[in-house]
């Protein structure tokens, strides 16, 4: 029996009714996939060291209460080390703000002198852009920041990962047919090693950027390097984006502390140089991710997950399309889209070539007919 073809305008509305209905739910239920989403990367990333513990005849839970620990440790250091900057950064905040808003005056009456839009409209600008920053911070702080989500879901949640990590194993296995396991084996083997080798890879070169900018700062006298280093290192985990404000927050805070334009552009050259060393040397040697996502779908991506889950939204987004790039890579129908977001750039597309075959075999047929 011949299966029924449906027009492809029809397919499409299908498509797109379901994608709109699952981005509904995916917003929906933000507060109970974003610390379940974090849980899953972060248990992807640990499950080595839990694995090796366990070899050392360790029993399972306890290796994964180590595991844990490392990990909570590791975290508490960095917070430690950043304490006495933050501390101090605090004490001297009214000193900061009173500066900061003699300059926002001197800017005021500067826009008002060459460009005449008067104070009011200034303020509400102002009001307007800091309100839709407010709803985007605060739909943030209300999913993953919260301190609930922080500090018991997510351990809890990477804890049972790890633990029923066979049964959840099982199961994706046993959902498919039984010709499949060979190719379900394969997606979740280069899932794991995306996963891991991505995050690894941008953790050594966070550091390595935190290093470059704190050394930068303070060879230019800017106060807080550290703090503001490590902030533009975390900052530049975002592709594109966090870059552009990573080098905001120092000028911000060289125009409030110090006099004249120079340590202002020289803020500008070395952190230029920084991002030319990060995405010419750091991105392409350290974060060896097997799956490479285009620059384009990058940016599409991140907006769109800034968009549904906020700032968490645009950390899960790479590592979310690389998976889905590793299926749709693995299954014939999705090809056409794993192709759509690699960063192989054809030389010529399928019309042209379809063109060319053409001429040739015009050619030919009429080099026979004489």
């Amino acid at each position: 029996m011949q299966t029924k073809q449906y027009p492809f305008y029809l397919q499409s509305t299908v498509v797109l009714f379901g994608l709109i209905l699952l981005f509904y739910v995916f917003d929906q239920l933000a507060d109970i996939l974003i610390p379940l989403a974090f849980a899953a990367f972060i248990a992807v990333l640990l499950n080595p060291l839990c694995t090796r513990l366990e070899r050392l005849k360790i029993p399972k839970i306890v290796a994964i209460s180590i595991t844990l620990l490392i990990a909570i440790l590791v975290l508490a250091g960095l917070f430690y080390f950043l304490s006495s900057q933050i501390i101090s950064f605090g004490a001297s905040l009214p000193t900061l703000k009173a500066k900061f808003a003699e300059i926002t005056n001197d800017l005021k009456n500067w826009v008002f002198i060459h460009f005449g839009i008067n104070t009011q409209k200034q303020v509400q600008f102002i009001n307007e852009a800091l309100n839709n920053s407010k709803a985007m911070v605060g739909k943030t702080i209300g999913t993953v920041l919260g301190t609930l989500s922080i500090i018991f879901l997510i351990p809890v949640y990477i804890f049972l990962m790890l633990l029923y990590k066979t049964l959840i194993l099982n199961f994706l296995f046993e959902v498919f047919s039984e010709e499949n396991v060979a190719q379900v084996a394969d997606i979740l083997k280069e899932t794991k090693a995306a996963i891991q080798s991505y995050i690894v890879g941008l953790l050594t070169e966070t550091l390595i950027v935190a290093i470059l900018n704190s050394a930068a700062l303070m060879i230019l006298g800017v106060p807080y390097a550290i703090l503001l280093g490590v902030i533009g290192a975390l900052l530049n985990m975002l592709p594109y984006i966090g870059g552009i404000i990573a080098i905001a927050l120092p000028v911000l805070m060289a125009t409030v502390t110090k006099d004249g334009y120079s340590t202002q552009l020289g803020i500008v050259v070395a952190y230029s140089v920084i991002q030319f060393i990060d995405n010419n040397i750091l991105v392409p040697r350290i974060v060896s991710s097997k799956v490479q996502i285009n620059a384009l779908i990058s940016i599409v991506i991140v907006l769109l997950g800034g968009a549904l889950w906020g700032i968490s939204g645009m950390f899960l987004s790479i590592p979310f399309i690389a998976v889905l790039k590793i299926i749709f890579d693995r299954i014939d129908d999705l090809k056409p889209w794993g192709k759509l977001f690699g960063d192989n750039i054809p030389t010529r597309h399928i019309g042209q070539i379809w063109h060319l075959r053409r001429e040739r075999r015009l050619a030919k047929s009429a080099g026979k007919a004489v």
